[in-house]
């Protein structure tokens, strides 16, 4: 069991100053404008630019090797954007489930994608796979074939369907061995399915690159529980990140107020729905014990009604005053928060944005070492962090 002392924690709330954001620029022209005035924070002062916008509701980001972006929608289109702004919309992804928070949602690379000769170059996704009971959480890959989709894979669904059209989780890491995490919500109508072994709502599931079991999941030798299942208790992960040093982060939805930050370890029970931090919606009445027995409490409680999704680890040369901190994005809080850790502890919480660009969907490092958002509105935009010029 986990648990974090607030003793040791130091909150530094910027609230930094911002002018209107610009004019927008004409859709399909050459973007990466600047917006706003220099933002000034705790270490190092930093400014936004637009790199592409007019996305309807767009969920993930994905950086090809050669400078170009994938964007998903929640509509199920993927697209292509260009260095300049520019995008086209790609052929090929099935059709979605695009329903409440359906659709097509996180994108990732394959670690190996573009090392020469194509083998590994697959875009890997999740989706709202329709069914005739709703709908299930499911991951997908497609080959990239240059300007193209290719043949698509299906890897992996949740063992059964269903409705209403939301808490889908659907965040997808690679781990360090060459699997990959996928986070599947409760799916918002019975939290209890979380506590299910045999039910892969509210759970972290781990898969091989074609979709497979490892034989070391931790409950392959457990037969009330399904193999894929890596963690439980989860009730929707919509940030995760694995750390250069092999930790895997996540960043979960609670329900009024209790969104968490939590250090995911295998066979883990995170205690979704009888520990959480937060309030039923209706009484405002806390809904579960802050700790029990083998459940893992949470390990950074946002405290406000944060709504997390998109999560990222800051590493490399520009950002160096960061090393090592955790970028957290939050929809309905309109808030980018800077988080560093000491081990297993947060230490310090930063907001760097509140309210600037809106709902923050996706938080990526590119491969140039910018931060990359993603902001959630019927004309979303695709945005970029990097620090200000010196004088």
């Amino acid at each position: 069991m986990h648990n974090t002392s607030k003793a040791y924690m130091t909150f530094r709330w910027l609230t930094p100053g911002f002018t209107a954001l610009c004019l927008a620029v004409n859709a399909g022209s050459a973007l990466a404008e600047a917006v706003g005035d220099v933002i000034k924070t705790e270490h190092i002062d930093v400014t936004l630019e637009r790199v592409a916008e007019g996305f309807e509701h767009p969920w993930a980001v994905a950086f090809l090797p050669d400078g170009r972006y994938l964007v998903s929608e929640r509509n199920g289109q993927l697209n292509l954007v260009e260095e300049d702004g520019q995008s086209q919309v790609l052929e090929g992804v099935p059709r979605v489930n695009h329903h409440g928070q359906g659709g097509l949602l996180d994108i990732v690379l394959h670690p190996d994608f573009g090392n020469g000769n194509g083998e590994h170059d697959w875009i890997y996704f999740t989706w709202s796979k329709p069914d005739d009971n709703g709908s299930r959480s499911a991951l997908s890959r497609v080959k990239w074939q240059g300007d193209a989709l290719g043949d698509v894979e299906h890897l992996f669904e949740q063992d059964r369907a269903s409705g209403p059209g939301r808490h889908y989780g659907s965040r997808i890491a690679w781990l360090t061995d060459g699997t990959l995490l996928m986070s599947i919500g409760d799916r918002g109508s019975d939290p209890s399915r979380a506590q299910a072994s045999d039910d892969h709502a509210g759970s972290t599931v781990r898969l091989t690159e074609t979709g497979g079991v490892p034989d070391d999941n931790p409950f392959v030798d457990d037969a009330s529980t399904l193999d894929e299942i890596y963690t439980l208790g989860n009730r929707n992960i919509q940030g995760l990140v694995v750390r250069h040093n092999g930790d895997v982060w996540a960043s979960e939805h609670g329900p009024l107020t209790g969104d968490e930050l939590n250090l995911l370890e295998p066979g883990n029970n995170y205690g979704w729905p009888d520990v959480t931090l937060g309030n039923d919606y209706a009484t405002n009445e806390p809904m579960g014990e802050n700790s029990l027995p083998d459940m893992v409490d949470p390990h950074h409680d946002f405290e406000i009604r944060f709504a997390p999704s998109g999560l990222a680890e800051v590493s490399g040369g520009i950002f160096d005053a960061w090393e090592g901190n955790l970028l957290a994005g939050g929809l309905s809080s309109e808030m980018l928060l800077r988080l560093t850790l000491d081990g297993d502890q947060v230490t310090e919480s930063e907001r760097l944005l509140e309210g600037q660009i809106g709902r923050i969907r996706d938080v990526r490092q590119g491969p140039d070492g910018a931060i990359y958002l993603l902001t959630d509105d019927s004309q979303g935009s695709l945005y970029r962090l990097l620090p200000a010029a010196q004088p």
